[in-house]
């Protein structure tokens, strides 16, 4: 295995990132992709090969994955393309192609990332060997844990974004209600995610159709309607956040990811995110211990797919 080049991608609903770790151990050639410019991943992963060399093409596969990873075929939730491991195998040659959550490759990331890929948002200081959450909002809202054990780090993927967002405010229970009303169930993701701040937005405001880009564009001009959006989507994180650290006591730390934190990181750190992740009655000084930070580094995700192969090359 220690021979071994690994073709390294992070697959969101929008975008997927691609890069090679070759036997040295240091990524190369980090390409974005826009999902949309492609049928499906093998149409997507030949152009991101075309031009490589013989002898610097990839033998094997890791890819992280928007969906809940339970087999290695799979249908993405935010995106119609089927993940096939053994298609892919087929079509590149490839001796192995292994799948993984997103957000557990984005867990793995936590240990090797450095103070400045980190922007700290309140709290105390994180517990050696303690348990992590990592979590954000983009296409979708992905969740995952990282967890030590006898000097092992192991993710664990979950579907938090999927389970019943509560209301803290009566203003947070209307806008749940308005969305309750349109699909039946108000999960996290329905709210907090890129599509759920137009509908948040829509809720709130009355304006149908209004693009997350175009509202955060509004807010970032003094629009009071947009930035008004934008809060409330910055604590309905901080419900869900902090109901995750409670699930796991994770006294290591809680980090936000996905796409829309880490372009807001001055209006998230304003926001009343933090107030609202502390907000927990009688747990209240236990939250405001754990601290709370936004990952700044540029393609975290591929950084803990790499981690992780390393440690498979190593055993």
């Amino acid at each position: 295995m220690n021979t071994r080049t690994w073709l390294l991608a992070d697959m969101g609903g929008t975008h997927t990132r691609c890069a090679l770790l070759p036997p040295s151990g240091r990524l190369a050639g980090t390409k974005v992709f826009a999902n949309r410019d492609f049928a499906g991943p093998i149409e997507l992963f030949r152009d991101f090969l075309d031009g490589i060399p013989d002898e610097s093409r990839p033998t094997s596969a890791l890819l992280a994955v928007a969906a809940p990873v339970t087999r290695q075929q799979l249908r993405m939730v935010n995106l119609d393309w089927e993940i096939d491991s053994k298609a892919l195998a087929r079509a590149f040659g490839w001796a192995r192609v292994q799948l993984m959550n997103d957000f557990a490759a984005l867990a793995h990331a936590l240990p090797a990332l450095e103070t400045e890929d980190l922007a700290p948002v309140g709290g105390g200081r994180p517990v050696a060997g303690a348990a992590r959450v990592v979590l954000g909002p983009g296409t979708g809202l992905g969740t995952a844990a990282l967890l030590e054990a006898d000097g092992r780090c192991i993710a664990l993927a979950g579907e938090g974004g999927h389970t019943t967002l509560p209301a803290a405010t009566e203003e947070e229970a209307r806008v749940i209600a308005f969305a309750r009303a349109l699909h039946g169930h108000c999960s996290a993701e329905r709210l907090v995610s890129g599509p759920g701040l137009s509908l948040l937005h829509e809720a709130l405001h009355g304006q149908a159709g209004v693009a997350p880009a175009q509202i955060a564009a509004r807010a970032d001009a003094g629009d009071a309607e947009a930035a008004a959006s934008l809060e409330m989507l910055f604590q309905l994180l901080g419900t869900v956040a902090s109901n995750l650290a409670l699930v796991f006591d994770a006294r290591g730390g809680v980090y936000i990811g996905g796409g829309i934190v880490p372009r807001h990181l001055e209006r998230f750190a304003a926001s009343g995110f933090r107030k609202r992740f502390s907000d927990k009655g009688r747990y209240r000084q236990r939250l405001e211990e754990i601290p709370t930070c936004v990952i700044t580094a540029a393609q975290p995700a591929l950084v803990g797919l790499a981690r992780y192969a390393r440690q498979q090359a190593s055993g």
